[in-house]
């Protein structure tokens, strides 16, 4: 992949051997869009960052994990919309099932429900304990892009054995080759 590729981590970001730290050493395209707290997540100052992430690198490629997935959801109703080529949504986690998990709340809003402008691919696991499969499923359906079955994979970070992930670049290429939503 030539293209930049922004990498759009979710809650206490992806350090260390998680597969989006291990993209980030293995593509030197890619981007970490930073947060200030990753471990307090504010939807207002995180789509903020991702934006100006996405305005200083258009057409770009995303490649969320978790509340990123969610987080990169909400570009859905931004203006910068149009500057992203494609996502990669992987694992997107329920905000309220995240918050009942970590006994705690939040600033994260609601689950975002509208159709993605741009071409994306949800990746989901049976077996995520931040998102059912069925939920995961209907999310697809209303951003309007495919779902990958990746089976039972757990979370599909560094705890379920997701530290390098060769196959997720595999998956991010396909993507980068679609044109639409409808093409994935």
């Amino acid at each position: 992949m030539s293209a930049t590729t922004l990498i759009v981590p979710g809650l206490h970001g992806s350090d260390g051997e998680h597969w989006q730290a291990q993209w980030r050493s293995d593509h030197p395209d890619a981007i970490l869009v930073e947060q200030a707290d990753w471990s307090n997540p504010e939807a207002d100052r995180w789509l903020a960052n991702l934006e100006a992430a996405v305005i200083a690198h258009p057409q770009a490629l995303i490649v969320a994990h978790s509340l990123g997935s969610v987080l990169t959801a909400r570009l859905a109703r931004s203006r910068v919309a149009p500057l992203v080529a494609g996502a990669l949504l992987v694992a997107p986690a329920d905000i309220t099932r995240t918050e009942g998990l970590h006994k705690r709340s939040y600033e994260f809003g609601d689950m975002p429900q509208d159709a993605l402008p741009f071409p994306a691919l949800v990746v989901a696991s049976r077996d995520d304990i931040y998102m059912p499969f069925d939920k995961a499923r209907d999310l697809a359906t209303a951003w309007g892009a495919p779902l990958h079955d990746l089976g039972y994979a757990g979370h599909i970070n560094i705890a379920s054995g997701y530290g390098r992930w060769p196959a997720g670049y595999a998956l991010a290429a396909r993507l980068a080759d679609c044109r639409s939503p409808a093409t994935a």
